[in-house]
């Protein structure tokens, strides 16, 4: 195992950086490795992303440069455009369904074990929201000697009916903020959310055709509309 991966924690961006590689390996493996555009556009897609950021390309490439010194990101050479891929389970030592846990906190924020296990469904299908949790505890409880805690389960916040989870890459986290927050929206309908569901599984294949047309300009030295 390599132990550059603990040395500190990650920025924003590269948290970003590579829990997009995560999911992208997983939910669209014809376009994996990624190349920059690609990336980007996965890194800045508005739906299954909280908070929304808007990275830069000079952000992108230095939080690539800062993953890859801590062996947590690969350049993938031979191609005409340079393409990325995620190390993420060799460098930090733990299982894919772990890996999927924590790529899904680093790209949506604070979650439940239920809305882990809902959000996980196109990048790995957990038995039940008890195996869910089984994961999450083993990471909240990870010896040190292997690097410590990669996750945290939140005080419940008021108004919430079930504790959240968070990822601890980008360091410790102050949970006494989340007890005295806000209270939790109200839950929704079942109706509001299947069409939430699949106002973001649409939004989610756009931002992946867009990724991918990006992708193919770029092979084709074909500038984007609207540049000279």
């Amino acid at each position: 195992m390599n132990h550059d991966f603990h040395q500190r924690p990650l920025s924003a961006a590269e948290a970003r950086v590579l829990g997009t590689l995560m999911e992208k390996a997983r939910t669209v493996p014809d376009s994996y490795p990624l190349s920059l555009n690609s990336l980007q556009s996965g890194c800045n897609q508005k739906s299954s992303r909280e908070p929304v950021m808007n990275l830069g390309e000079a952000d992108i490439t230095e939080a690539l440069e800062g993953l890859r010194e801590l062996s947590l990101v690969v350049e993938i050479s031979g191609s005409r455009v340079p393409r990325f891929e995620h190390n993420f389970q060799r460098a930090a030592g733990v299982p894919e369904q772990s890996a999927v846990l924590l790529g899904l906190l680093m790209l949506r924020g604070p979650q439940t074990a239920a809305e882990l296990r809902l959000n996980a469904d196109r990048w790995y299908k957990f038995l039940d929201i008890g195996s869910v949790e089984a994961f999450l505890e083993e990471l909240q409880e990870r010896a040190e000697v292997k690097g410590g805690p990669l996750a945290v389960k939140l005080p419940r916040a008021p108004g919430a009916r079930e504790q959240r989870w968070m990822h601890l890459l980008c360091g410790p986290v102050d949970t006494a903020a989340f007890a005295s927050g806000a209270a939790a929206a109200p839950a929704s309908s079942a109706a509001d959310s299947a069409l939430a569901e699949r106002v973001e599984t649409l939004e989610a294949t756009v931002a992946e055709l867009q990724a991918q047309l990006a992708d193919l300009r770029e092979q084709l030295g074909v500038s984007q509309p609207g540049q000279a």
